[in-house]
């Protein structure tokens, strides 16, 4: 299992005062620091300003990144975390399919997009034949990778697959690419062996890259891939996180969105 990065605790002591859908954080309830699981990054991030926020409001925050994207699921499965934010609904399905987890969507929160970049060409067109190009390795985000390299030109899938489509769809390859399935954790750092890759911009952000050199992207105004808050079933009523989530859906974290990353992640709500 993949160690923590950081781990970071914000904890007030006073009654959590915010409410969401009605309800208010009990004096016993609000003592028990709510503990929610993202990635290293600007999702991260943002958890950060709605956790101080919380804690301005007495509600007691921990917020626990982890370096990628199995264990923070798992960790919301097994009790040790109260909820997690990273993921998109088709990433979640896709999970539970494989793993039989019994993790919900609670709420959603922000639209991360995936871009295509390159250290070497500068133009989609300037692809060279036979080129590798790497792309996320879990089902869902492979698929995305796909589909993001037919948006660019560079190849043609079997139509109507969506989430399902995979390296095997692919019915034309002009330029006869490689196409290598990587952790996405890692695709940052093969940028230097190979022509493109698919990088979420989680993993690109974190690792000190610009979302403003991708040579194209996806996810802008596209709710099909929201990353949401999830919990399990038997808490995902939880009053603790039902005003955490208001607070991270508060105008505070909004201008955090617009200023620090000028657009590139879009609030959800």
């Amino acid at each position: 299992m993949t160690r923590f990065l950081t781990r970071r605790a914000l904890l007030g002591t006073a009654l959590a005062a915010s409410a969401f859908g009605g309800v208010r954080v009990g004096p016993a309830r609000a003592a028990v620091p709510l503990r929610i699981g993202t990635t290293a990054g600007p999702v991260a991030q943002t958890l950060d300003v709605a956790a101080k926020l919380a804690k301005a409001q007495g509600q007691s925050v921990e917020i626990v990144e982890f370096t990628d994207w199995v264990t923070p699921n798992e960790a919301v499965a097994t009790g040790s975390l109260d909820a997690n934010l990273f993921q998109h609904v088709p990433f979640l399905t896709s999970a539970i399919k494989a793993r039989g987890y019994a993790l919900v969507p609670v709420a959603p929160a922000i639209i991360l997009p995936v871009g295509l970049f390159s250290t070497s060409v500068k133009r989609l067109e300037d692809v060279p034949k036979g080129a590798s190009v790497a792309i996320a390795n879990d089902p869902v985000n492979a698929a995305r990778g796909l589909h993001l390299l037919e948006k660019a030109g560079l190849l043609t899938l079997k139509p109507g697959l969506g989430d399902a489509v995979t390296v095997a769809d692919v019915v034309q390859n002009p330029k006869g690419l490689r196409i290598l399935e990587l952790d996405a954790a890692q695709l940052p750092r093969v940028l230097d062996d190979v022509a493109l890759a698919q990088i979420s911009f989680t993993y690109l952000i974190a690792s000190g890259g610009d979302p403003k050199t991708a040579l194209i992207t996806d996810g802008a105004g596209d709710k099909h891939y929201t990353l949401s808050f999830v919990a399990r079933p038997n808490n995902r009523d939880d009053p603790r996180l039902a005003a955490f989530i208001a607070t991270y859906r508060s105008p505070e974290v909004k201008q955090f969105l617009l200023d620090r990353y000028g657009g590139f992640l879009e609030p959800a709500w």
